[in-house]
C-alpha cells in the first residue's frame, strides 16, 4: 500500500519494521486509549520482531498500519501478513481449508493482533473515533489492493469492537475467565478470597495446595529487576519443557525474554517453586503496575509434581495480586476449569472482513449461528459460578 492522503489531511503509510516509528509517540498513543495494556508498547512489539519471534521466516511479516496529521501519529495498528493462522487463539483453519478446497487462496491474509498474546486491549491506537474508522478502512483497502483474502482483528477493546461493528466488519466472539478483585471492599488476603467460594470448590483448592506444600514445594516472588539473568535463564528452559510436553516449538526466543528483562522489567513478575533447595517449575506473570492488573503467560516445570500447575499458575498469583491490592488476574485463552477457581467467563471479541463476497456471506452466516451457541454457553457457565450466593 503506497503512502496515501486522507480527507483529513492525514497521511496514512505502511511500515515493514516497528523501529521505523516513534517509540514515544506509539506510547503516548497507546496511554490514551480506555484500555492500554502492556502487551501494546512499542517496546514488546519491537522485541518480538528483532528476537527472531514474530517475523517473516515465523509466518509474521509486518506490515504496521501508521497514520499521521503533520509529523504527528495519530493512529496506528500492529498489522501483520500471515502465512498460516498458528499464535493467533481464534481459529479460522476451517474457513482456510474451505477456501483451499473451492482452489482459492486464504492465505496471505491481513492480520491485526498482538503476536502469541491473547489478552483483549486496543488494536486500533487511535486519536478519536475517526481516526480509528480511517484505520479500518485503510486495512481494508490495504487487503483489496494487495488481494488478500481477508483482515482480521483480534482480542479487540470495547472502542475497537465498536468501531468494527460501525464499518460492517463481521463479529465473532470466545470466552476467557478473568479474576476480578471484590469491590468496593477488596480481599483482605487469600484466606478470605477462599472463604467466598463454594464449600465444594473451597475443600479442592485446599487440597491441592496442601498437595504441593505436602510435597515439600515452596516458592518465591521476583519482580522487575530482582529477575536474575539465571532466573530468565531457568524459566525459558521451563518455558521449553512445556513445549516439549506437547511435541511443539516454542514461540518465543530467550532473546525475546533478554529484551524484555532490559526494556521491560517493571512489567514482569516470577515465581519460582523450589523442592529440596532446587528449583523445579517456574511460572510468569505480565503485570501492569499503573492499572493494577496481571496476566497469566507462561509456565514449565523440571518434574512432575502433583498440582503444581495450579499452584504457580493460579493461587500464588492470586495471593500475590490480593496483597498488592490488584484489580484482575486474567488467565489467557481457553481453560473452563479456571471457573473453579475463582475466574470467572468473560466474552472476548475479533472483527473480520473477507474480499471474497460468497464466502463472506457463508462465514457470516456461520458466525450468527456460532454467536447463538455462545450465548448459550455463557449462560450455563454463568450459572456455575463458583461463588457463594
Amino acid at each position: 500500500m503506497s503512502e496515501e492522503k486522507g480527507s483529513n489531511d492525514y497521511v496514512i503509510r505502511v511500515i515493514d519494521h516497528p523501529a521505523q516509528v516513534d517509540a514515544a509517540q506509539w506510547n503516548a498513543l497507546l496511554e490514551a486509549q480506555p484500555s492500554s495494556t502492556p502487551f501494546m508498547r512499542h517496546e514488546y512489539l519491537l522485541a518480538m520482531h528483532e528476537s527472531g519471534s514474530a517475523v517473516d521466516a515465523s509466518g509474521w511479516e509486518p506490515q504496521f498500519l501508521v497514520m499521521f496529521e503533520a509529523a504527528q501519529l495519530i493512529g496506528a495498528c500492529p498489522l501483520y501478513l500471515k502465512a498460516h493462522s498458528y499464535g493467533e487463539y481464534v481459529f479460522d483453519w476451517a474457513w482456510a481449508d474451505a477456501y483451499q478446497r473451492h482452489g482459492l487462496r486464504y492465505y496471505p491474509k491481513l492480520l491485526s493482533a498482538v503476536p502469541f498474546t491473547p489478552v483483549p486491549g486496543p488494536r486500533l491506537l487511535a486519536r478519536d473515533a475517526s481516526a480509528r474508522i480511517a484505520l479500518l478502512e485503510a486495512m481494508k483497502q490495504f487487503a483489496l489492493q494487495a488481494k488478500f483474502s481477508s483482515a482480521h482483528l483480534l482480542f479487540l477493546d470495547e472502542a475497537d469492537q465498536h468501531a468494527a461493528r460501525s464499518a460492517g466488519w463481521m463479529m465473532r466472539s470466545t470466552v476467557q475467565f478473568h479474576w476480578v478483585n471484590r469491590t468496593p471492599e477488596p480481599y483482605a488476603d487469600f484466606a478470605e478470597f477462599l472463604a467466598s467460594l463454594q464449600r465444594e470448590k473451597r475443600k479442592k483448592i485446599q487440597q491441592e495446595r496442601r498437595r504441593v506444600s505436602d510435597a515439600g514445594v515452596s516458592f518465591t516472588a521476583l519482580q522487575g529487576a530482582q529477575i536474575s539473568e539465571a532466573d530468565w535463564d531457568f524459566f525459558y528452559r521451563c518455558y521449553t519443557l512445556t513445549y516439549r510436553a506437547h511435541h511443539s516449538s516454542p514461540y518465543l526466543t530467550r532473546d525475546f525474554f533478554a529484551r524484555m528483562a532490559g526494556t521491560m522489567a517493571d512489567h514482569w513478575l516470577l515465581f519460582i517453586a523450589w523442592k529440596d533447595g532446587q528449583r523445579v517449575a517456574a511460572s510468569l506473570i505480565a503485570i501492569d503496575p499503573a492499572r493494577r492488573s496481571a496476566f497469566g503467560r507462561y509456565w514449565g516445570a523440571t518434574e512432575h509434581i502433583s498440582c503444581l500447575h495450579f499452584e504457580a499458575c493460579y493461587y500464588q498469583p492470586l495471593a500475590w495480586c490480593i496483597a498488592q491490592s490488584y484489580q484482575r488476574f486474567e488467565g489467557g485463552a481457553q481453560g473452563e476449569h479456571k471457573m473453579a477457581r475463582g475466574l470467572l467467563p468473560v466474552q472476548t471479541w475479533s472483527a473480520h472482513w473477507l474480499a471474497h463476497p460468497q464466502f463472506a456471506q457463508a462465514v457470516a452466516e456461520f458466525l450468527e449461528r456460532e454467536g447463538a451457541g455462545m450465548e448459550s454457553y455463557l449462560d450455563e457457565l454463568n450459572e456455575r459460578r463458583p461463588f457463594k450466593a
